[in-house]
């Protein structure tokens, strides 16, 4: 990323402000401003997640909202209540009381003497999620938003289930929301009553994963804050940015087509990043692209870009199954309108052993899949870290049902959701299917292209899932993450299906053999032709940014995943650590403008048995150090989950130090009926 040193204008940094609510609540703000503001005004752009913007998020955030300010614009970054410095509780994701405190903030923000009453909105993932649902609440002052690596149905996409299934993320997520949420404020910022703040959020830190496992189906819960429920509540212009690599980009066509007000997408290669930090690359001058969006909807200012296609994707090329890349070949291309009446969709029929533009013969076919089918899926959600994207295909395609293309003659790109119609029965009330899309190379290497999950309890529906009926024939859809991708002339297309997919979501509760009906089962495939208009995009500018904060790397980080097989059980145990160099201590690094060192370790492991349901446990361990001189605080925690056929077992385990001390610990033992899951 190219450094920005000098902008437009002056910077003037302010670094804690207190925000107040009307029940005399108070949030902290760190607000960078154009040295001129106080005489002449600018919009605002907030920015409100939990992630404490005193330390955690100040590396990322610096060379943002200094970039923001440096062209006009008051930056403000809040940390929700309960979080970092501000004061109250936070007692779970998404509440209605922090949209409330955020629509209070902008009220706030919009009437200071150095904002012109002109507010934007913008966040990634927790900040994205915020910023759909207060446009929803349609405050005056709001005049956009930039939502970011979020999702409009918390249900449907979102880090707790998928297609029904329980995801292993709901419990690595709130794992460590658990931890983040039982830290201190700082005590250079809020003086000697921190310590009163910390044992206060100690003594009420919710065990979230408890609250999102008693609700295994979309209730009202889940409801709540999902923006797809009423698309015309937001006026405003929105625009919604996404990656491939990320698990939210689904989200991006969804409003596209659900929403009246003025919008744009874009999707790149990305993983869960802002576009200009992008992995895999190319990044982007993505503060460019927000300040033309800002300079329009903020300022007044008609710089095109609403005029321009509507939605805009990075087509990826087909690439070696690898778990890391730094970059992904491809090109830019675009739609003007969204679903594209230019993108057909391709039909191909699952006929034994193959994928045909022709029905053959109705077949059954049977699978049962060993339980540890899925390692080669790679990480549900991915940061850019090396070991997180999907391996080769082929581990899993070993104990999968498998359908393909003879070789494409030639080129074929596809843009959009494959959807795949399965005709099924089941052996048991509750069972799963996993559906992978793979690209397969000339030498047989097979890179996933794309998957779903469907909990087959919730085949009409997740609302109101009803179990299976023994030997019974269904018809079921399971739509496939939305996708860009580019199959070589040469390659085959191959559909592989099977019962599980662990690590990544959580077993049916007993072994299952589906059987599969091919010849009346079928794949619908987004099929784009070219269009000699992506040559003439506008391009984007290269990443820039203001400067970081100095740091220093005082232990270095290591990321590892480790498969091990217990020779005499057969169990198989996966082991993801980030740690200082592997010791399990946690990494360390100084933030030298506030004197702080902070660091954390998180070590996940997942053990299942091939042919036991019942066998699969996940355990999570995080700690979290903060420390300068005269002040030194730990957060340790460990939360475990296992299960019966009936019941989820969910143990966590809290404790806290100060210098060296424990000052708090608590223990939670909760067991939770399935419900169909």
């Amino acid at each position: 990323m190219k450094i920005v040193e000098r902008f437009p204008k002056q910077v003037r940094e302010l670094e804690h402000v207190w925000i107040p609510m009307p029940d005399g609540c108070r949030l902290s703000a760190r607000i960078w401003l154009p040295d001129d503001a106080d005489r002449s005004p600018v919009p605002a752009i907030i920015e409100s997640i939990p992630y404490r913007k005193r330390d955690w998020t100040r590396s990322r955030d610096e060379p943002m909202h200094r970039y923001f300010a440096g062209h006009g614009y008051a930056a403000v970054r809040i940390d929700l209540r309960g979080s970092g410095e501000s004061e109250g509780l936070l007692g779970d994701e998404y509440l209605d009381r922090e949209q409330e405190d955020c629509v209070e903030a902008i009220r706030w923000i919009a009437s200071q003497p150095w904002c012109t009453g002109a507010v934007g909105m913008m966040g990634k993932s927790w900040g994205g999620f915020n910023a759909l649902q207060v446009a929803a609440r349609r405050p005056p002052q709001l005049k956009g938003i930039i939502t970011v690596c979020a999702a409009d149905d918390r249900y449907a996409d979102d880090a707790h289930y998928m297609g029904g299934c329980l995801l292993n993320e709901n419990l690595l997520w709130g794992s460590v929301l658990f931890t983040l949420n039982a830290q201190p404020p700082d005590p250079d910022l809020v003086g000697p009553r921190w310590r009163s703040m910390w044992l206060e959020r100690l003594e009420h830190n919710p065990l979230f994963v408890e609250t999102w496992l008693r609700h295994q189906r979309r209730d009202d819960y889940w409801k709540r804050g999902s923006i797809c429920e009423e698309y015309s509540r937001i006026v405003c212009p929105v625009y919604a940015v996404g990656g491939w690599a990320d698990a939210y980009s689904n989200a991006v066509p969804r409003l596209l087509a659900g929403l009246s007000a003025p919008r744009k997408g874009l999707i790149g290669p990305w993983a869960h990043l802002y576009p200009h930090q992008g992995v895999p690359g190319p990044a982007i001058g993505f503060l460019q692209e927000a300040l033309l969006f800002w300079d329009q909807t903020l300022g007044g200012k008609d710089t095109g870009i609403l005029n321009e296609p509507f939605y805009r994707v990075w087509m990826q090329e087909s690439v070696p199954p690898r778990p890391f890349y730094a970059d992904r070949p491809g090109r830019w291309v675009a739609e003007e309108r969204w679903p594209s009446d230019r993108i057909r969709a391709e039909r191909y029929h699952l006929n034994r052993g193959s994928l045909d533009p022709i029905a053959g013969p109705e077949t059954e076919l049977a699978c049962r899949s060993p339980q540890t089918v899925g390692m080669a899926a790679g990480r549900w959600c991915g940061f850019g870290a090396p070991g997180e994207m999907p391996t080769d295909q082929r581990e899993d395609a070993a104990h999968s049902l498998l359908f393909e293309t003879g070789p494409f003659r030639d080129r074929v790109e596809i843009f959009g959701a494959p959807e795949v119609t399965l005709t099924l029965s089941s052996d048991r009330p509750n069972a799963m299917v996993a559906v992978r899309l793979n690209d397969v190379a000339p030498d047989g290497a097979s890179t996933r292209v794309t998957y779903g999950l469907l909990n087959l309890t919730h085949r009409d529906g997740h609302e109101h899932p009803a179990a299976l009926r023994p030997g019974e024939r269904y018809e079921v859809r399971v739509r496939l993450n939305e996708v860009a991708h580019a199959f070589p002339a040469g390659h085959r297309m191959r559909l592989a299906i099977s019962t599980s997919y662990w690590p990544l979501a959580w077993p049916s509760p007993e072994p299952v053999t589906l059987t599969l009906f091919a010849g009346a089962s079928r794949l619908d495939l987004p099929v784009r032709p070219p269009d000699p208009r992506d040559d003439r995009l506008r391009p984007f500018g290269r990443p820039e940014g203001a400067p970081p904060p100095e740091s220093i790397d005082l232990d270095p980080s290591r990321t590892e995943r480790i498969v091990r097989e217990d020779p005499g059980t057969g169990e198989i145990v996966v082991t993801v650590r980030r740690d200082a160099d592997g010791s399990g201590d946690p990494a360390l690094q100084r933030l030298e403008p506030i004197d702080l060192d902070l660091g954390h370790a998180i070590i996940e492991r997942y053990r299942i048995r091939p042919d036991d349901p019942l066998s699969a446990r996940a355990e999570i361990d995080h700690a979290i150090v903060l420390r300068r001189e005269g002040w030194a605080v730990r957060i340790d925690t460990t939360t475990r989950l296992e299960a019966t056929k009936k019941d989820f077992r969910l143990r966590a385990e809290l404790e806290a130090s100060e210098d060296g001390k424990a000052i708090f610990s608590r223990r939670w033992d909760r067991s939770i009926r399935r419900d169909l899951v």
